[in-house]
């Protein structure tokens, strides 16, 4: 038994050497907002957090995360309680799809939280690790700025 830190909560999960810990998030768990589409670690869909910090749940073992605090968009807001990145994204319509939004929501997350003023330049380049194959990085980057200033208010 692995006992894994989600989202402020303990779980108790069974899991295999080779599961990753995407797939225990989104089958054991019922985390779907942890996507995968590459699953080699290249597009960020799959980014969570990792004791504050980015990590492709796609390349990192179940087992992996142990003694860690793990975040995933489930943990940052709720529907009726949505964090600022969250609303900035809405509001400056910084998805088309929606499938890679989870994982820039959690990049944002983290680097808002080290650089809570960035210039554009800084929050593209922050971006830059994920893909969104719908091509909407500048309403990304938009939305990004504006959680900035959500944030800092």
């Amino acid at each position: 038994m692995t006992r894994l830190n989600v989202n402020g909560q303990s779980f108790d999960v069974d899991v295999k050497a080779h599961e990753t810990l995407s797939d225990v998030l989104r089958n054991q768990l019922g985390l779907i907002g942890v996507k995968v589409s590459c699953a080699e670690g290249e597009c960020g869909s799959c980014t969570i957090l990792v004791d504050g910090v980015p990590a492709t749940a796609c390349l990192m073992l179940a087992l992996q995360g142990e003694r860690h605090e793990i975040t995933t968009i489930e943990g940052i807001g709720t529907h009726h309680d949505l964090h600022p990145i969250q609303e900035a994204f809405i509001e400056e319509q910084g998805f088309q799809c929606g499938f890679c939004t989870p994982g820039f929501i959690m990049m944002a997350k983290a680097f808002l939280d080290e650089n809570p003023n960035p210039t554009e330049e800084e929050a593209s380049m922050a971006m830059s690790g994920n893909i969104c194959r719908c091509g909407a990085h500048p309403y990304i980057v938009k939305s990004v700025m504006n959680a900035a200033e959500r944030m800092r208010e």
